[in-house]
């Protein structure tokens, strides 16, 4: 079970981010069957239903997004770009759709009540004061593309896998005897003494010849080999090309404001705040009459007392979450709150009190405490906004045109760039020293591009100093490029790296000598059974940090002690070589029993993700899952 957690162990992290981190997070999570359509190119089929190429790409994007929001500064996108990578995405998209398959046909549902209530939970959503905001949550799922219907409609999806994940883990079972074994080990303490043989000791007594060189050099000439290099011309098609192309006039502008003057429009903005008399689902007839006498009750007295109506609401109100901020339900969105009650608060002026308002929840008394009414933005305080979005969609249409005119310029006039930059306003640049494979040292540039060097470095464009195609190398960047200069693949000279060498030749020898005495020693020692010439002692154990060199501790730690003393023999980096007599083995007076429970609640969990990744691959199978594309197929995603 350990070694098939240990081998799967970036498939099992990313399984239970499916299953246990909920989408409402706030992260993108594409919506199911979304991509593509009968035409689409599939990449897996799940459950009869195909997963396209797009959906695929789009898992990736979304995947380097998120990943980009955690690591922020510190993201690499070149770790989600291997075929590894999206091949892992990709299984992980096919088992989303088979839990998702399992969910609909097991009806595995979530009532409204719990996924209103887990949505004012979510601390994104909360002002300081911890009350919910209702504006913040609109402006929140806006900027992911979401209305609230949908994001509920994804809560309640989360909260369904949940379920299903919470009895599958319980299932698990640790055997404690295992659990203390475990720890037993964990917690065995060595007694172990050292002596080292520092390199830096046998320094002195290598003398290194020039033959050693020569075999050295020799043996090793791919470290002294010179990749073949090429001096380029390129040109990078970007945003910036098509917007030198592109200007809007007043005219375009005014026309654009009035087609659209209702995306200029804020609609009418309510807040309110309600009391709330509970009945339970399921509830008797007799409760239901009490719940409503008692909200009766309570409408009376607001009625009397409208001033005292958030002090009433703090009182009495079984919602406690708004009760403890006076009934507020903040401002409102379509969706949020039962049908009756939203039907009910449109309808009140401000300051006016709703008669008893039921719903599944229970009886409400609301009032309307601000209506904001709509208003309609201005020509001209919409201007800067509206002239770069028309910008924005006439440089959409001119890019398809300056792209094509792009590629057809550099394939045509194939043996120089000048034509493509003169008619387009482009700039020719030139990259000296490029090889075959990208430089680190270079980063994102585009004429660092593996796809482009690999155009670059073709026959065509090497023999006959073609230009390339225009190669994309990011979202709406391309480049075309043509060598200048080519540099054929070379060996240093021994003169240039003789000194190189020699230092190498030396250490290499100083670790020998170095491990040759210290295997003597060891020798030795195993013979007399003694601890003559060894250190202190010291007491080593898995659970606390090692008071030796790490990789001399992990080998004592191994080492076989069922005869004692035993010696171990370690090349140590950056010192030398380690000799370690072991020569006591025990376990602590008194076990650390928080450990122990710590250990045991580990294991489970470690048996809990086996049990789930089992459960999926049963999913995956019932639904007749089969993965039809390769990592190679899909697209680069930026």
């Amino acid at each position: 079970m350990f070694e098939f957690i240990r081998s799967h162990k970036k498939w099992m992290q990313l399984l239970l981010v499916l299953f246990i981190a909920p989408s409402f997070i706030l992260v993108g999570v594409s919506e199911y069957g979304s991509g593509g359509g009968a035409g689409a190119a599939e990449v897996a089929i799940v459950g009869g239903k195909k997963i396209t190429q797009q959906e695929w790409e789009e898992a990736q994007r979304q995947e380097i997004d998120n990943a980009r929001r955690r690591a922020g500064n510190d993201f690499d996108p070149k770790v989600l770009e291997t075929p590894a990578a999206k091949q892992q995405i990709l299984e992980n998209l096919v088992a989303e759709r088979a839990i998702d398959a399992e969910l609909r046909k097991s009806h595995l549902t979530v009532p409204d009540e719990t996924v209103i209530k887990q949505v004012r939970e979510i601390d994104a959503f909360k002002k300081a004061d911890g009350s919910f905001d209702m504006e913040q949550y609109k402006t929140l799922l806006a900027a992911q593309g979401m209305s609230p219907i949908m994001f509920q409609e994804r809560m309640r999806r989360d909260l369904a896998l949940q379920q299903l994940s919470g009895a599958i883990q319980a299932t698990a079972f640790a055997p404690r005897t295992v659990a203390a074994r475990l720890s037993d080990i964990s917690e065995q303490e060595r007694e172990v003494q050292e002596i080292l043989f520092p390199v830096a000791q046998y320094l002195p007594q290598v003398q290194v010849t020039d033959a050693m060189v020569k075999a050295y050099y020799d043996k090793n000439a791919s470290l002294f080999q010179i990749p073949e290099q090429v001096k380029a011309e390129y040109l990078v098609f970007d945003s910036s090309v098509v917007e030198k192309q592109v200007s809007v006039t007043d005219e375009e502008a005014a026309e654009y404001y009035a087609k659209n003057k209702s995306s200029f429009t804020t609609k009418e903005q309510r807040n309110a705040s309600h009391i709330l008399v509970a009945v339970s689902p399921g509830a008797s007839a007799a409760d239901k009459a009490a719940a409503k006498a008692r909200a009766a009750a309570i409408l009376a007295e607001v009625q009397q007392a409208p001033a005292q109506f958030a002090d009433i609401a703090r009182a009495k109100s079984d919602d406690k979450e708004s009760g403890a901020n006076g009934g507020d339900l903040g401002a409102l969105a379509p969706g949020v709150l039962p049908a009756p009650v939203e039907a009910t608060i449109s309808k009140l002026k401000q300051g006016e009190i709703s008669g008893l308002v039921e719903s599944e929840f229970g009886y409400h008394i609301v009032t309307v405490t601000s209506v904001k009414p709509e208003s309609v933005k201005s020509f001209e305080e919409a201007k800067e906004q509206i002239l770069a979005e028309v910008k924005k969609q006439k440089m959409s249409k001119k890019y398809t045109e300056l792209v094509e005119q792009f590629n057809n310029l550099v394939y045509e006039q194939s043996d120089s760039l000048k034509p493509a930059a003169d008619k387009l306003g482009m700039e020719i640049k030139t990259a000296e020293n490029l090889t075959r494979t990208p430089s680190p040292a270079l980063g994102d540039a585009p004429f660092n591009n593996a796809k482009f060097l690999t155009a670059l470095f073709s026959a065509d464009s090497l023999k006959n100093k073609r230009n390339t195609e225009a190669i994309e190398v990011a979202p709406t960047v391309l480049i075309a490029g043509r060598v200048v200069e080519y540099k054929p693949a070379a060996k240093r000279p021994l003169a240039e790296v003789e000194a190189v060498i020699r230092q190498r030749v030396a250490q290499e020898e100083a670790v020998r000598l170095a491990k040759q005495a210290g295997e003597a020693k060891m020798a030795a020692a195993k013979a007399a059974g003694d601890a003559a010439g060894f250190g202190e002692v010291k007491v080593l154990s898995r659970s606390k940090a090692p008071t030796i060199a790490p990789a001399a501790a992990l080998a004592v730690l191994k080492a076989d002690v069922s005869k004692l003393p035993a010696y171990v023999g370690v090349d140590v980096p950056g010192v030398g070589y380690g000799v370690y007599r072991i020569g006591k083995v025990s376990q602590p007076a008194q076990p650390n029993m928080a450990r122990r429970a710590q250990d045991l609640e580990e294991i489970s969990g470690a048996v809990a993700q086996g049990e789930i990744y089992s459960y999926v691959k049963a999913l995956e199978a019932k639904a007749e899952a089969k993965i039809t594309a390769k990592p190679a197929a899909a697209a680069d995603v930026k």
